[in-house]
């Protein structure tokens, strides 16, 4: 070997403690989400750590990718791994799995229902613990979405409600029954739909029309967020006017959306993994609630449906995609 050569391996092999020790020394933080890739969530999430100042930070990420039977596994290998903190997004089922896991890692949790009453935190102010996080608090949001639909949708008199009952932990059948007793106070009668892949909400879809159905909300579900392209092909070819959760789905030809702002509700619980990982305690950081809500409504999609927008509702929209 000539000594050119030796120098270059004998430099490159004393490299390599150091850069290991660098890579052992860069905080980890173990990301879940139930979902797939597709929803777009994790931008929002880094967004978030970088407000706090951690830009220097592996994350190991996990996607289910709506199979609920890897959440477990999951978390259980963030956990093997020890990671620093773990991101368990996408409703209280991750979270859950998470905190079964471990008591000592910190777990920062962003889900839809009461964290108090999934048995996650001890109170809002006082999560207590090694979690906290957001709650996107759903179910005061229902009520809201199917006045928003109604008001649309005047003439539609049954609704169709579609649930994923693997997700929509925090007992599923509060959400139905709530959001039964809203419809007949409008005067609507609503019709729960359970379906947990995109061949059931299919034919969901399909058996509308023997049904009676005329219109649809869709329960907030990361499983709906990754088939949000095809649920709202879906409703413009069965001409069915349609309230969802989130934006992402009137973006892409949803009708009307009504609920907290996806993209800063993750940017908060980056901001909350960053700041654990400079030291503060989960116990110690109450349990936050979205910060902005928006309502929007997809004119050319309602044009589609031959609906007229009423003012009232034009006026009060975030947004409105022509």
């Amino acid at each position: 070997m000539r000594r050119r050569d030796f120098i270059k391996v004998v430099g490159a092999a004393a490299s390599w403690p150091l850069a290991a020790r660098a890579q052992q020394s860069m905080p980890v933080i173990g990301y879940f989400y139930p979902g797939s890739e597709e929803a777009n969530v994790t931008p929002a999430f880094r967004k978030g750590l970088s407000e706090v100042g951690c830009r220097n930070v592996a994350i190991e990420y996990r996607f289910a990718r709506n199979d609920p039977s890897q959440t477990s596994k999951f978390l259980t290998d963030l956990v093997r791994r020890r990671v620093n903190v773990i991101a368990a997004t996408g409703g209280a089922t991750g979270a859950l799995a998470a905190k079964a896991a471990t008591t000592t890692i910190p777990i920062v949790f962003e889900i839809g229902n009461d964290p108090v009453e999934a048995g996650l935190v001890e109170s809002f102010n006082r999560p207590g613990g090694n979690v906290t996080g957001l709650t996107a608090m759903n179910l005061d949001l229902d009520g809201k979405r199917l006045r928003l639909l109604a008001e649309l949708a005047p003439a539609a008199k049954r609704i169709g409600y579609i649930t994923t009952a693997q997700l929509n932990t925090g007992n599923p059948a509060r959400f139905r029954d709530l959001t039964t007793t809203t419809a007949a106070a409008l005067g609507r009668q609503i019709e729960v739909f359970v379906a947990a892949d995109m061949s059931q909400v299919d034919a969901v879809f399909a058996s509308f029309a023997q049904r009676q159905i005329d219109a649809l909300y869709v329960s907030p579900s990361p499983i709906y967020d990754g088939f949000r392209v095809q649920i709202a092909t879906a409703a413009a070819r069965y001409a069915v006017p349609t309230v969802y959760p989130w934006r992402s789905f009137v973006d892409v030809g949803g009708l009307i959306s009504y609920g907290a702002d996806q993209t800063d509700d993750f940017r908060i619980v980056g901001t909350y993994a960053g700041r654990i990982l400079k030291g503060e305690r989960p116990a110690d950081l109450p349990v936050q609630r979205p910060s902005k809500f928006e309502f929007v409504i997809n004119l050319h999609t309602a044009k589609l449906l031959g609906l007229v927008v009423p003012a009232s509702l034009l006026a009060s929209a975030s947004d409105v995609i022509e």
